[in-house]
């Protein structure tokens, strides 16, 4: 449309010594490249536009420029020259405006869509990081329930199929041990397999039972093995149930290890410091460890390190040079401040 004007307008500039009609088409064409036309040749127009501003009133006032360039001449042909460069320039101006304006607004809708899609995309992470961070604490609680409860049961198997023949009243009360483990425990696991496979809306109410507590330890400890004797040095602290759950599991797992791996032999220590500042866990034996025991290796030193690192403490497990095996866990208390002893 432009290339078009332009010729159109040369033909008139030599046939015509008066403006014509069909300029009032010369804005339009000036707003319209500006507004669609991208980049520097949109400028192309005011070139073209500022030589026809020129040309155009010197072609209409030739008679008063052969009488002389007088004054009032130059005064009236500068102001028809501004008049004809404004009708080009101010729709210019105008469109370009309007082009950036719009330009602006898509570059806003194309960065809404991206933080739209970030934040969609972070989501989903963070629902995927949540979702593996249940699957390890499941995984974690069964590992623990499985372990603990079928390392007791072989135990008190073991122990009355020794006692049998000599003392059958103990051989009962072996049995009794473990039909009450693998109900209790069978029954825990029941419910959270069933949770996992239920639909939400269709997961029945399960019963709420109490996690276990720094009061159930010496129980844990009685029922797991007479092998094993257990120390409390201080009173236990008020802490978060997270943290009972957590010492409760170190000596669930810790004594597990020493029924899967110390021997028939052995003997274990179990000893709770209860601090001020933090609690100390320490579970040693006499037992050859791990390493002479066949099999693969399992996940409690990983898991148990897990929960001890997720409550700001450590866990040091490792071989005894004498033989034997010793885990070690110290746990902060987090007591509020200006806490009295």
């Amino acid at each position: 449309m432009l290339a078009g004007v332009t010729a159109a307008g040369l033909l008139q500039l030599w046939v015509s010594d008066i403006p014509a009609a069909p300029m009032v088409v010369l804005p339009i064409v000036a707003y319209s490249v500006a507004r669609w036309v991208p980049g520097p040749a949109a400028r192309i127009v005011a070139v073209v536009g500022a030589i026809g501003a020129t040309l155009g009133p010197a072609r209409w006032m030739a008679g008063e420029f052969s009488y002389g360039m007088s004054l009032r001449v130059t005064i009236l042909y500068l102001v028809v020259a501004s008049v004809c460069l404004g009708l080009i320039v101010t729709p210019y101006a105008i469109g370009r405006r309007v082009r950036e304006s719009g330009e602006a607004h898509r570059d806003r809708v194309v960065a809404a869509e991206e933080r739209y899609h970030l934040l969609l995309a972070e989501r989903e992470q963070q629902g995927r990081l949540a979702e593996s961070r249940a699957r390890t604490m499941i995984a974690r609680e069964l590992h623990d329930i499985v372990a603990h409860s079928l390392s007791v049961m072989i135990v008190q198997a073991e122990g009355g199929r020794a006692l049998a023949a000599k003392r059958p009243e103990a051989a009962v009360a072996a049995l009794d041990t473990i039909a009450e483990t693998g109900r209790g425990d069978l029954q825990e696991m029941r419910r959270i397999v069933g949770v996992l496979r239920a639909e939400p809306e269709r997961r029945p109410s399960a019963p709420y039972t109490p996690a276990p507590t720094l009061a159930d330890i010496p129980e844990l400890v009685h029922r797991a093995t007479d092998r094993a004797t257990l120390r409390i040095l201080g009173l236990p602290p008020r802490v978060s149930p997270a943290m009972e759950l957590t010492v409760y599991r170190v000596v669930q797992e810790a004594l597990t290890n020493f029924l899967k791996h110390a021997g028939p032999d052995a003997t274990a220590s179990v000893t709770l410091a209860y601090g001020y500042r933090d609690i100390t866990i320490e579970v040693v034996d006499n037992g050859p460890g791990p390493v002479s025991s066949p099999g693969p290796s399992g996940h409690g030193l990983r898991g148990m390190a897990e929960r001890v690192t997720s409550m700001g403490g450590r866990l040091e497990a490792r071989p005894l040079p004498k033989g034997g095996f010793a885990v070690l866990a110290i746990l902060p208390i987090n007591r509020p401040q200006g806490a009295m002893r």
